[in-house]
């Protein structure tokens, strides 16, 4: 009896643990590249809910008084048609910075799919209505202080996360592809939203000096500070978390926000850069 109770203890501490990360858990991540600008990025949120509308979302956003705020895709999920939550919390965001958004497979997915068209026109226009701006293979730039950003969201084809309703053929990016929907990376900073990190080589090659992305959502599980399953079945993927450089040029992941995960609590990432 007294090895059974011994037994349960770390196993009632597992999963109470495992409860609160997928339940409650919020953290904020700080990455120090530099200063003079102040970002935060979020991603991958998908259906979890962090208070009424997103309020623990947006108070420690605004708390870090950022410069700029990123959204790097999947803010609903493909299944998702109530958008109430999303409106309420990107009114909240604009009021504390200007709010850049770029699509996620998710997104994507509503018209690649044949699932739901309609809520991606809602989806637009919400974005639209909010003051947010949503950067569909195009560009936008802002001046802080003396430094000027450009601000480009890259909206791969649909064959990069799936290909005929499998995860096995996938289409690669490189940076000829990135050059056909974007053109030449413009002269300047350069800051692009790609919600995709694994083709983070092919990013730095175009000439982005820093890549926003999510996506993988941490690899699902972390062990060991790596992490174990991206969204393609593939394990062990390659840019889970964290900073990456490429001589110089940086690929910024997030963790995200939503899904099950394990050791792998949700985050907003703080940059100085």
């Amino acid at each position: 009896m007294n090895k059974l109770i011994l037994a349960a203890i770390p196993a009632a501490a597992f999963t109470g643990y495992a409860v609160y990360e997928n339940a409650a858990s919020l953290s904020l991540r700080y990455e120090s590249l530099g200063s003079g600008v102040r970002i935060a990025h979020i991603s991958d949120l998908h259906r979890r809910r962090f208070g009424r509308n997103n309020r623990r979302i947006t108070s420690l956003i605004a708390s870090e008084k950022p410069d700029l705020i990123f959204i790097t895709g999947d803010i609903i999920s493909r299944r998702q048609t109530r958008l109430n939550t999303v409106e309420k919390m990107l009114r909240e965001l604009v009021k504390i910075a200007p709010v850049y958004v770029i699509f996620g497979n998710h997104e994507q997915g509503l018209t690649e799919e044949f699932i739901n068209a309609e809520v991606q026109e809602r989806l637009i226009e919400i974005i639209k209505l909010s003051g947010a701006k949503l950067l569909r293979n195009s560009r936008d730039f802002i001046i802080i202080g003396e430094r000027r950003l450009n601000i480009i969201g890259y909206e791969p084809d649909y064959s990069v996360y799936k290909s005929d309703g499998c995860y096995t053929d996938l289409t690669p990016v490189t940076k000829a592809d990135i050059v056909d929907v974007l053109g030449e990376c413009p002269k300047g900073e350069t800051l692009l939203l790609a919600h995709n990190p694994l083709f983070g080589k092919a990013y730095a090659e175009w000439g982005a000096d820093y890549t926003f992305s999510g996506h993988v959502h941490g690899g699902i599980v972390r062990i060991f500070g790596k992490g174990i399953l991206s969204p393609e079945r593939k394990f062990l993927p390659k840019y889970t978390k964290g900073v990456y450089d490429f001589g110089g040029k940086k690929l910024l992941v997030s963790a995200g926000l939503g899904k099950l995960r394990l050791f792998n609590p949700p985050e907003i990432v703080i940059y100085d850069i």
